[in-house]
């Protein structure tokens, strides 16, 4: 099953991404992941991502699918994939379909945007492993320290409120016509996002069909 999640920033596509990969053992490609792997290593796409990032905009398509078609051609993707973050325009939507990659399913997560801002300035994620928690629905199990790795959880920079709020807007502003896009194939399904990540994990799977 080739699957996209979309969702505002913050919504849990991360989380239920996480929940359909180990159901279904078909990875889960975070675009964010490997951006920011791409900028710790310092390459050349890196360093254009970063720039992007650093000033709240989307980083570019060509970055964004230069690093997405080798990791699509892995051997651990060649059963079903979840594309997490990608894509996040119309216009990168209309490139996936010119590689030829065909998409399942497109799952929108649907959160109000003050319960967003409540959950991203909670939410920790892993340096090095790019885990992600929150200190209130997901908490690592010691402070501070990744579950997975050990690494440090911290606070990423667009976590904070302010440039949550900014993020919303681009969102809105650039992913939203997505749904529409999907929603003329007949692959979109919308599952409303719950405080409860198990209570959100049972309506995704009841909307694409797998077995609890």
């Amino acid at each position: 099953m080739n699957l996209i999640l979309l969702g505002a920033p913050g919504a849990g596509k991360g989380t239920q991404a996480e929940a359909i990969s180990a159901k279904l053992s078909i990875p889960q490609i975070s675009t964010g992941n490997m951006l920011r792997e791409a900028v710790k290593n310092g390459t050349e796409l890196g360093l254009k991502a970063k720039a992007a990032m650093d000033s709240g905009d989307l980083v570019s398509d060509e970055i964004v699918i230069g690093i997405l078609k080798d990791r699509i051609a892995e051997d651990d993707a060649k059963n079903g994939y979840i594309l997490d973050g990608f894509p996040r325009t119309v216009a990168q939507a209309e490139a996936l379909d010119s590689m030829g990659v065909t998409i399942d399913h497109v799952l929108e997560i649907h959160v109000a945007d003050e319960r967003i801002c409540a959950r991203m300035s909670g939410r920790r994620v892993c340096e090095k492993c790019g885990a992600s928690y929150h200190v209130e629905y997901k908490p690592t199990k010691v402070e501070g320290i990744c579950d997975k790795c050990g690494g440090k959880a911290v606070q990423r920079a667009d976590d904070a409120p302010e440039t949550v709020l900014s993020r919303l807007e681009v969102y809105k502003e650039k992913t939203a016509p997505l749904k529409e896009y999907y929603a003329k194939t007949g692959k979109l399904l919308t599952v409303e996002g719950q405080e409860e990540v198990a209570d959100t994990t049972k309506l995704v799977f009841e909307a694409l069909g797998i077995q609890g």
